[in-house]
């Protein structure tokens, strides 16, 4: 079996060569140095601390992303025949296209699950009807398991703010433990510049009884020309149908700007509001009430698990929510868009796998004097098979690994770019990239598999041509 299989390759592999001459290699040359000198140049462009004009970072990118095309494609016609270089070419783009899809769209799906993870705990704890007086018991047992790095109370209240004749529209005020809260949620991290000391600052005037203290948004704070040190009203968004009801609303109350987080997700920075646990509790005239107890935990993806068996232990009454069920809509739509666009991605694959077909069939139309002689000096059909086999196979091998380079760069050079988004639309502000390991090996994986299926026919083909024909018409 070794001797046939490196026949097959030797000969597969020689039916492909075709070396040129000086001019395809200084084409090579050129286009190696005009992607070196668009790299060097991009670097400098996004180089940390750089304010360089747009124009000039998007020359540089254009500059290195096609002259390192150029340079591939080049080196392929050099080493190629012109067909067999059309046919890697386009595996390559197919592949690279596949690369940079799946990479976009993980980046979105990791910077959505940080965003919402940094602002969501991993498991919600919640009690069924509106009072919860066994919250301590709770956060205590949560926090003596080993899966659970820490626990925090939090009760929500909807309000408005004010800034004199500005007011924002309904918003979501969130009473958190400072200390507790900040080993729950990413706060302390989203926390902008002159801001640190917000968590410290919320205590310190809960417990000097002075004015309370309050964390806004960033876009909150903007629309409400709000700054740390301004004071701001929170009132009640009920009108005075809710009072004619008798239902019980919030008085005004004025509160302190201590801290302005930036969670990079649109509809965070624009309605949730951070006040004192016991401020809100005053706000929902609850007594020392919550509304549940949130949990971070070592593992994220440990999430569903935990919460399944905190049903058991805590029994009926509490409402478990980990985070992907408390996100599911939006998870689930990001799964789903993510294999709709492979599916549609890989359609380029199947298009290149047809270039594959052609370049392979002339590659047989060619060379039916040699398969004739192979055959009349005893090689089986399946010997001859097996050489267009590998000759296929080498198309989409090539073809898998240049368009992952070719993909790969691509990525890099968009994560480096930090091509910017409008967060109102795509609620981030900067085009996420992220490469993982086992999706690029499922997609070489595609792409080689669809190269194989493709010169089934020309190799069966091949297989069955009579060697009296191919010498006759010689």
């Amino acid at each position: 079996m070794e001797g046939p299989l490196s026949f097959a390759s030797f000969v597969g592999w020689r039916y492909l060569r075709h070396r040129r001459g000086r001019a395809a290699l200084v084409a090579v040359f050129v286009s190696l140095a005009l992607a070196a000198v668009g790299a060097g140049l991009f670097v400098r462009a996004t180089w940390p601390g750089q304010h360089l004009p747009w124009a000039f970072k998007i020359g540089a990118v254009t500059l290195l992303l096609a002259s390192a095309l150029a340079a591939l494609v080049a080196i392929l016609v050099r080493a190629f025949s012109v067909f067999t270089a059309v046919s890697i070419v386009g595996v390559m783009l197919g592949v690279a296209a596949l690369v940079v899809v799946l990479g976009v769209t993980s980046g979105f799906q990791q910077e959505f699950q940080d965003k919402v993870l940094g602002v969501n705990a991993h498991v919600i704890v919640m009690r069924g009807g509106s009072e919860f007086p066994t919250w301590r018991d709770v956060q205590k047992k949560l926090l003596q398991m080993p899966e659970v790095a820490a626990a925090a109370p939090f009760v929500f209240a909807d309000m408005q703010a004010a800034n004199g004749v500005l007011q924002s529209s309904d918003l979501l005020v969130k009473g958190i433990d400072p200390q507790a809260s900040g080993r729950v949620l990413d706060l302390p991290k989203q926390l902008e510049p002159g801001s640190e000391r917000a968590l410290e600052e919320l205590g310190r005037r809960e417990d000097t009884q002075g004015e309370p203290g309050v964390i806004f948004g960033t876009t909150l704070a903007k629309k409400l020309k709000v700054k740390l040190g301004d004071a701001v009203q929170l009132l009640s968004p009920l009108g005075s149908g809710a009072a004619a009801a008798g239902a019980k609303i919030p008085a005004p109350r004025t509160y302190r700007v201590v801290g302005v987080f930036f969670a990079g997700f649109e509809e965070y920075d624009k309605k949730l509001v951070y006040v004192h646990l016991k401020e809100s509790q005053r706000l929902r005239d609850i007594g020392d009430n919550v509304n549940g107890v949130e949990t971070r935990l070592h593992d994220p993806d440990g999430a569903v698990k935990l919460a399944r068996r905190l049903e058991k232990q805590l029994g009926a009454g509490y409402r478990i929510i980990d985070w992907q069920e408390l996100n599911h809509n939006l998870f689930t739509a990001l799964k789903m868009q993510r294999v709709v666009i492979f599916l549609v991605m890989t359609l380029i694959v199947v298009v290149a796998a047809f270039n594959v077909v052609a370049s392979l069939s002339l590659v047989v139309t060619s060379k039916r004097r040699e398969v004739a002689m192979m055959k009349s000096m005893g090689a089986r059909g399946s010997t001859v098979a097996r050489v267009f086999l590998v000759a296929g196979v080498t198309i989409g091998a090539l073809g898998v690994l240049a368009g992952t380079a070719l993909g790969l760069l691509i990525c890099w050079a968009a994560s480096r770019f930090g091509y910017p988004l409008d967060p109102k639309i795509y609620l981030i502000s900067s085009l996420p990239v992220r490469i993982v390991p086992i999706e690029l090996v499922i997609t070489a994986a595609v792409a080689i598999l669809l190269a194989l299926v493709a010169t089934l026919y020309p190799s069966w083909r091949a297989s069955r041509l009579p060697p009296a024909e191919g010498l006759r018409q010689e």
